[in-house]
């Protein structure tokens, strides 16, 4: 596999990552809506694996994998969305996103051989702490998939080297404690804490938490290497799942406005 996480960060512009859970509404629709992110040009694919007890995420994420899960929606068909999404380009990275469970319980070695058959570049697993990835790390190294770390506003400069150890791709920094699609982020601190985090790492740094809309975007854009967003694109299919033509066009004219925002 080409390492497509860190080409492209090596171009100079800020990058905006799109979060929606995978088969959300359903897996067909999931399709469609991925293909509105792709022609928009967003710069990564995050996919979120459905499951049951998503502790980190807020209650629009939440909804989000009990309407997949409730479509009897499996591991094999988020695989199935990320080799969809790389067959419209090859050069989008895409990373998956969830509990360490969901990988267990489908088995470690079984994990990363479909996500290297299904063009999968990343993963971001929430729960997996540095003193138990490593495991996951090595099936991961041997494949060149990249194990993109959580950094928190409480990170302390001992966890932080811990952390760093093993991360690769970039740094996903969660802008706002507590969960997903609540408050949003406080941009002084945020740029106190990146500051702090790039005296460690040379990784890119990409915040998520917090930012709903073109003008986060870009305010965070001005001071990290892109931004996440994710619980407001769920908000949108959420609030038009009577109506999917809707729901795609809605997507679609948000999207271009959250690329403009990271326009610097």
């Amino acid at each position: 596999m080409t390492d497509l996480i860190n080409q492209i960060f090596k171009k100079n512009d800020k990058k905006l990552v799109t979060f929606i859970t995978g088969c959300d509404p359903d897996f067909e629709t999931s399709n469609q809506i991925i293909s509105k992110l792709i022609k928009n040009n967003i710069d990564i694919l995050e996919i979120g694996m459905p499951f049951s007890d998503p502790m980190a995420d807020g209650p629009t994420i939440q909804l989000s994998s009990n309407r997949a899960l409730s479509n009897g929606i499996t591991l094999d068909n988020i695989f199935e969305l990320a080799l969809n999404a790389k067959s419209l380009n090859k050069k989008l990275p895409i990373i998956l996103m969830g509990y360490y469970n969901v990988v267990l319980h489908y088995g470690i070695e079984n994990f990363v051989k479909n996500c290297v058959s299904h063009g999968v570049d990343g993963l971001i697993i929430v729960d997996l702490q540095p003193e138990e990835d490593e495991e996951l790390n090595i099936a991961l190294k041997k494949n060149d998939i990249d194990l993109i770390r959580l950094i928190t506003p409480t990170t302390t400069e001992g966890r932080l080297k811990l952390i760093l150890k093993n991360a690769s791709g970039f740094l996903y920094y969660v802008s706002v404690m507590g969960i997903t699609g609540q408050k949003s982020a406080n941009i002084d601190e945020l740029k106190e804490s990146i500051n702090f985090i790039k005296k460690f790492t040379k990784l890119p740094i990409v915040p998520g938490f917090g930012i709903k809309d073109s003008k986060d975007v870009n305010n965070v854009c001005k001071i990290a290497d892109g931004a996440v967003v994710g619980s407001s694109i769920i908000k949108i299919i959420e609030d038009n799942l009577e109506n999917k033509n809707v729901m795609i066009n809605k997507i679609d004219e948000f999207i271009k406005e959250l690329k403009q925002g990271t326009k610097i």
